[in-house]
């Protein structure tokens, strides 16, 4: 069994290749439970199969090239589609959204005309039509064609089969961005119990649902689970997956995430600069992913006091951002809210609140009014009021934040400690120190439960308590 490092055209005119290959152990079993998985996924013939492998390992230009000369010469309406199809997700992958759609919506117009209704091939098409809607920020459109999609795959048996796993892994991901994260947790372990009986334990499929699971714990702040859960489909993706993969890029994210969260910031903008590395080099220089990989490592610089480092790479991942998503995309948003917190703690309140209320904006129109990204966004405006001395109109938005929580999070989420101190801070400013202090050791307890030991927000919390007392 050998493995692809990579793929070279050597000859224009004659589309020759040259691949170069590792061999692995030839007694690795798992390695060959895997390869004969893959072949079976990647079914088709001559060069629509190459077409197809060529996009699974990130060779999109490549990839292009070849469904481009296959459609000149086909007069097969299926082998067109199909092709349509590999176009659409090879430009998917690249951050060409809309030029995705386009490409999908051509390949299902023709399989309704010559597939039946629930062929499980338009179920394919509705759920990469969804990711398409997804990624453009409709989320409303991606629910309605992922459900499309799991209506032909529940009917097609048999009931365990793989692409019913990931149509519950995408409607799981809709729930997730509602903040229902109850639910996606139930949709994503549907989806996990599956893959589990139907893939090899190596599987990269098998990488994405534990990255899907650990997604969910990290969301409900059961950090220990989350960095379990990312670890396992690292261990798969760096056994099965070409080292420039960008699903690689992703899993270094996701445990960079954790670490933030759990205040180890070296270790977190270890991971967050691995990932940054393989995006760079696979992904073109105006892709959405490279923004989300800018604002990561900002976000470290900021957490550390390195405000102009981290506006720094803020304003990279916002010019790229502006480029290349609509003007309400919620990641938009998150790049306006990250700038803001770089202007507050610089003390630069006026921009500050700013670049807050456009990320505001677009979350009040593209969110549920109890979503915990907009208790994210009142949270931040009411610390600006507060920390220009309007503590009335402060304790008004962190009261707005905390409802939301309450409603929403578990009660020992990190997010409720943070609420439980700010509404604390205004108490302390007002001089009402006893109910400052109440808060105060909420906060703690809370955080104590789900927080390392260590972590600045317990110190920041116990310093608060402390300095409090002594105003008794």
């Amino acid at each position: 069994v050998f493995r692809i490092d990579d793929i070279r055209k050597i000859d224009n005119n004659r589309q020759l290749y040259e691949v170069d290959l590792k061999i692995t152990s030839n007694d690795d079993q798992q390695i060959r439970i895997l390869t004969s998985r893959i072949r079976e996924e990647i079914d088709a013939s001559g060069w629509y199969r190459m077409g197809m492998l060529l996009v699974k390992i990130g060779q999109f230009d490549k990839a292009e090239e070849l469904y481009i000369a296959l459609l000149e010469q086909s007069f097969d309406d299926s082998e067109k589609g199909h092709s349509y199809f590999w176009l659409g997700w090879s430009k998917d992958q690249q951050g060409q959204h809309q030029e995705a759609l386009s490409f999908y919506e051509k390949a299902l117009e023709i399989s309704r005309k010559i597939l039946p209704d629930d062929h499980p091939t338009l179920a394919h098409i509705y759920s990469n039509i969804g990711i398409a809607y997804n990624n453009m920020g409709d989320y409303s459109k991606t629910f309605e064609f992922y459900d499309k999609a799991r209506q032909i795959y529940e009917k097609s048996p048999p009931p365990n089969h793989l692409d019913l796993a990931i149509c519950y892994a995408k409607i799981g991901s809709m729930y997730d961005y509602r903040g229902d994260y109850s639910k996606a947790l139930e949709f994503y372990e549907k989806a996990h119990q599956i893959k589990e009986k139907v893939l090899s334990p190596y599987h990269p499929d098998l990488a994405i649902s534990y990255s899907n699971v650990g997604q969910a714990y990290n969301n409900v702040g059961d950090y220990s689970e989350a960095l379990e859960f990312y670890e396992k489909a690292l261990k798969i993706k760096e056994k099965a997956l070409c080292t420039n993969d960008p699903s690689l890029a992703a899993s270094y994210n996701n445990i960079g995430q954790v670490y933030k969260n759990m205040g180890d910031y070296s270790k977190a903008l270890e991971y967050y600069e691995k990932a940054h590395q393989i995006k760079e080099k696979a992904l073109p220089s105006n892709h959405p992913d490279l923004a989300l990989s800018y604002n990561n490592i900002g976000a470290v610089y900021k957490y550390t006091g390195d405000y102009s480092r981290g506006l720094e790479f803020y304003e990279k991942a916002l010019n790229i951002g502006e480029k290349s998503l609509p003007v309400s995309h919620p990641d938009l948003a998150i790049s306006y809210n990250n700038i803001g917190l770089v202007y507050k703690n610089m003390g630069n309140y006026s921009k500050a609140l700013k670049f807050y209320e456009k990320a505001l904006k677009i979350k009040e129109k593209a969110l549920p009014s109890n979503h915990p990204s907009l208790a994210i966004s009142y949270n931040n405006i009411g610390q600006v009021y507060k920390n220009m001395g309007d503590y009335s109109k402060a304790f008004e938005l962190y009261d707005k934040a905390h409802k939301i929580r309450e409603e929403i999070l578990p009660p020992n989420h990190p997010d409720m400690a943070i609420s439980k101190h700010d509404i604390g801070l205004v108490y302390e400013n007002t001089k009402e120190y006893s109910k400052a202090s109440q808060l105060y050791e909420r906060a703690i307890e809370i955080a104590q439960l789900s927080l390392p030991m260590n972590h600045p927000h317990l110190q920041l919390y116990r310093q608060r308590l402390q300095d409090v007392k002594n105003k008794l």
